[in-house]
């Protein structure tokens, strides 16, 4: 196997290598969800073929059909149709500066923001599906409440990882 191949298998399993790709955004500014997803994206690496303009414009979109809120303080914004290469895919959190009203569906407002940007259908769904289940958590749910970095996050993620593949052997 190369060094690539790995680097991609990684990524499609690992939502910790997705978050180490896409990023931790401390104090990132905006008083609604359109002006601090646009602050998150402009702080974004950049990716070969990701037009970061795009990008805005199809979570904008997917936001204006429904809140991607999903309470609790989180927001899990993402485009409607992956729209990236395949070896691109990440996952950015963002820390707004202040709580942003995102219209979830508890009624609270958002402190952390997972940004998800994939290369399928498939890989969006199991990020998501992590990602929804990590928050569940009271340990992995302190560590973004106190907006640890992405060393921290990232380890609290692989370790979880890391369970659940010991648990389906």
């Amino acid at each position: 196997m190369t060094d690539n191949t790995i680097k991609t298998i990684d990524t499609e399993r690992s939502l910790a290598a997705l978050i180490e790709r896409g990023g931790v955004y401390h104090k990132v500014s905006g008083s609604h969800p359109e002006e601090t997803l646009s602050e998150l994206i402009g702080l974004l690496p950049d990716f070969p073929s990701l037009k970061k303009e795009a990008l805005l414009r199809a979570v904008l979109e997917r936001e204006a059909l429904m809140s991607t809120a999903i309470g609790r303080g989180i927001a899990l914004p993402h485009p409607r149709i992956p729209i990236l290469e395949e070896k691109e895919p990440f996952v950015a959190i963002a820390f707004p500066v202040q709580p942003v009203d995102w219209s979830a569906p508890d009624g609270g407002n958002i402190h952390t923001i997972f940004l998800i940007v994939s290369s399928s259908a498939k890989q969006h769904l199991k990020a998501l599906s992590k990602i929804n289940f990590l928050c569940q958590q009271e340990k992995f749910y302190s560590l973004i409440e106190a907006r640890s970095s992405k060393k921290e996050i990232a380890a609290a993620i692989r370790d979880a990882e890391a369970a659940w593949a010991e648990t389906s052997r």
